[in-house]
């Protein structure tokens, strides 16, 4: 049996046994269905939308271009890539996953960028926004907002850090030593000149514009919403048929010699397929300390579940971008950030008046003393982000049926 054949074998099979479980288990499985509906419903699409929407708007009216030529000089020495991924980097930053993907194929699909232009870029801007960090698993899950000073700073220093180890991918490759390469261009003049060019050259109507980006971004979200259902139900279906359990016989090995608890190894695997029940497993185990508690979360966080990985996938395969790169970044970005989360635990667990109080005062960080607000935040959106999925499917699908009713005739 050759390669392609044991390939799609392994493939049939998986798909086989996927449905079988799903057949065998059906109450299970519609449980970890509506659990991954509601955490997409109350929570990813109403706050994703407008990052994307936004996005779109931004690249088609040309602030992008704009941006990226202020950024050249700051982009192309440290990452090498152009200007514009500092727009990416920001927008992935505020947004979470899998916006830098989505914005990296899209500055791809433009031609702002190249394509290994693209894998180093796709690699360092695809990462969890603070509102999960600070709201979902530091209040949500570890009731206390300290931990997320902690994980933000451990998550973001590795994401840069993965950033400047990229930068060697592909070092040599002739195409990026000269495209998108406008470092002499740095005065306002020559940005706004980039910005005229670029709403000029895309014609279409205000109406339009807004139609396509929301069109656009509901489309993906949808996406999206599919993979977390999908992970959802097949991590419940893997603990269930004890596959798990397995699998944790070996990590537990790999937790012993890290001096782990060994009752983190079923969080660590929840969390190697999707990051909200890895974090929520995690923050359950009485056996283990904070401090082991939150290298792991910082772990899993970074590496950001087989579910994110398999949406950025998606989003990458309408491009010439590889997902390898992507996938290599991933593994990286999880063992740095799980060091940057051990070497910080003692200084700022000293300036922050130690993790275990929660009610304590901060003298260094006394702004970030009261992070309540974003407790408030993260509850405003359950609350009302269901009416706003509601209103922005309506919209898109008047807008679908506004693009097929001339067909119709």
């Amino acid at each position: 049996m050759n390669g392609s054949k044991f390939k799609t074998f392994i493939f049939a099979s998986i798909i086989t046994f996927f449905t079988i479980s799903l057949i065998i288990y059906p109450q299970a499985a519609l449980e970890a269905s509506l659990r991954g509906l509601k955490m997409w419903w109350e929570v990813v699409f109403p706050s994703l939308l407008p990052f994307f929407i936004v996005s779109e708007l931004l690249i088609g009216f040309g602030v992008v271009a704009f941006i990226g030529v202020l950024f050249e000089p700051l982009m192309r020495p440290i990452f090498k890539v152009p200007g514009v991924g500092g727009f990416v980097l920001a927008m992935g930053m505020a947004s979470g996953y899998p916006s830098g993907a989505k914005l990296t194929a899209r500055l791809r699909q433009e031609e702002q960028i190249s394509a290994i232009e693209a894998e180093r870029l796709v690699s360092f801007t695809n990462s969890s926004n603070p509102l999960f960090i600070f709201g979902a698993i530091a209040v949500g899950f570890f009731h206390n907002p300290k931990i997320g000073i902690l994980l933000a700073l451990a998550h973001y220093l590795g994401n840069i850090t993965v950033g400047v180890i990229m930068r060697f991918h592909e070092y040599s490759h002739p195409v990026d030593e000269n495209k998108n390469n406008t470092s002499k261009k740095l005065t306002f003049g020559h940005a706004f000149d980039a910005l005229h060019e670029t709403r000029v050259k895309n014609s279409k109507p205000l109406g339009k514009m807004l139609g396509d980006a929301v069109s656009s971004s509901v489309q993906t979200l949808l996406m999206i919403g599919g993979f977390i259902i999908i992970f959802s139900v097949l991590n419940n279906i893997l603990a269930l048929v004890q596959i798990t359990s397995i699998i944790a016989t070996f990590v537990t090995i790999f937790l012993a010699l890290l001096s782990f608890s060994t009752d983190l190894s079923i969080p660590l695997i929840s969390g190697f397929f999707e990051i909200t029940l890895g974090a929520k497993l995690t923050s359950e185990v009485t056996t283990a300390t904070l401090k082991e508690q939150v290298i792991l979360t910082s772990f899993f966080l970074a590496f950001c579940g087989l579910s994110v990985h398999a949406q950025v996938a998606s989003i990458l395969a309408e491009t010439d971008i590889r997902f390898k790169p992507f996938f290599f970044a991933r593994i990286i970005h999880a063992f740095i950030a799980g060091i940057y989360a051990y070497l910080l635990w003692s200084p700022l667990n000293e300036k922050l008046g130690g993790f275990e109080q929660t009610s304590g005062e901060s003298p260094v960080f006394a702004p970030l003393k009261d992070l309540t607000w974003i407790e408030k935040v993260y509850e405003t959106i359950t609350v009302y982000g269901p009416f706003i999925t509601l209103l922005f499917l309506w919209i898109y699908t008047w807008i679908l049926y506004r693009n097929w009713r001339p067909n119709l005739k």
